[in-house]
């Protein structure tokens, strides 16, 4: 029995989470997948109720499952309370306590939304790209400093990553790799940075393992500018945390709609998933959130945490169904659309057409 802790978390979180139970409910009975949801607090919510953003209970639960899934946390409500016990922090602290080390960010076009895009739909048609990006290590984490010397200002970061921190985070994306197109590109600076000669190195050695992926190289600059120009050729891009943080949020943009992408850190501990938009508390319980972000983070969590391919295929062919009969949330059209629940009901109705497929 797999056991998965929900934290729904603030402003639209609630919603966008009764929309990804009803997936879990399906799996379950539909699909005779033995698994048991549990819910927790985290963020705003736990502080209202714990008066810390991320309680040890809700640490406890996670540290004991096989998966974790968040909807979003923050709100205006939280402003003005102390810094350190903020909505955030929570998401700090549970990415420490999961030892969460790697963020997999999939970016995938779908027909159905091409011309969303802002990128020509001949250019952009058919990319599908997952971006891994390091995410404990290098200059977010580095020595810094920030002071004055004789008069003048000075300050620096310090890039630095020892070969553990990059072995492990190159077999998550080899593993990917071979779960897609089996082709790996390393993103680096390797023409100016030790450090991204370290990583060449170190990526180079552990590639012998994965004789079946094709790896290749590419300077960041240089990739920036093809993943614009060229998306459809790159399958898994392999990079540092800076680097990662950067591409990650042009591919969001290339492919059109915030409200669709999912977001997986992975690590030493439970993987955890959540759609990549924030807690929207503008639109929070009006019925307007776009759910399926939020599902297809069911489907990667079904993929890598329960092994179950053909189930995470179909929930994502039926998300992709549901856009091609025309069906849009408040943030996708500015026509007819329909609510959050509704979009949820219509994923989970297409479920059950595909099942047996």
């Amino acid at each position: 029995m797999k056991k998965i802790i929900i934290l729904p978390g603030d402003g639209i979180g609630p919603e966008i989470i009764r929309q990804a139970d009803k997936v879990f409910n399906y799996i379950a009975e539909e699909e005779k997948i033995p698994l048991t949801t549990e819910k927790a607090y985290i963020g705003g919510a736990a502080i209202d109720k714990y008066g810390v953003p991320f309680p040890k209970k809700t640490e406890e639960k996670c540290l004991s499952s096989d998966a974790v899934l968040l909807g979003a946390v923050g709100g205006p409500k939280w402003d003005d309370i102390d810094p350190e016990i903020r909505p955030e922090k929570g998401l700090l602290a549970i990415r420490k306590a999961l030892g969460t080390y790697a963020n997999l960010r999939p970016a995938k076009m779908r027909d159905s939304l091409v011309h969303h895009s802002p990128i020509k739909e001949e250019i952009v048609s058919g990319t599908d790209i997952m971006i891994v990006r390091e995410l404990t290590g290098g200059i977010y984490f580095g020595k810094r400093e920030k002071g004055e010397r004789e008069g003048v200002r000075f300050a620096y970061d310090v890039e630095h990553y020892d070969e553990g921190e990059i072995s492990r985070i190159a077999h998550i994306a080899f593993k990917q790799a071979r779960m897609r197109k089996r082709h790996l590109t390393l993103v680096d600076k390797a023409n100016v940075l030790d450090s991204s000669k370290l990583w060449r190195e170190v990526v180079k050695e552990i590639a012998e393992e994965y004789e079946d992926v094709k790896l290749d190289f590419m300077y960041v600059d240089n990739a920036s500018m093809q993943l614009i120009r060229r998306p459809r050729d790159f399958d898994v891009v392999l990079t540092n945390n800076i680097f990662g943080d950067i591409l990650s949020d042009e591919m969001s943009q290339i492919t059109g709609s915030i409200g669709l992408l999912s977001s997986i850190s992975a690590g030493e501990g439970p993987w955890l998933y959540e759609p990549i938009h924030g807690s929207a508390p503008d639109i929070a319980g009006k019925n307007l959130a776009n759910p399926l972000g939020t599902i297809l983070s069911v489907a990667e969590l079904v993929r890598n945490s329960l092994g179950e391919e053909g189930i995470a295929l179909k929930i994502e062919r039926a998300v992709e169904e549901t856009l091609a009969e025309g069906y849009r949330t408040a943030d996708l059209t500015k026509g007819e659309y329909v609510g959050c629940e509704e979009m949820g009901d219509l994923v989970v109705e297409k479920l059950r057409k595909l099942k047996g497929l």
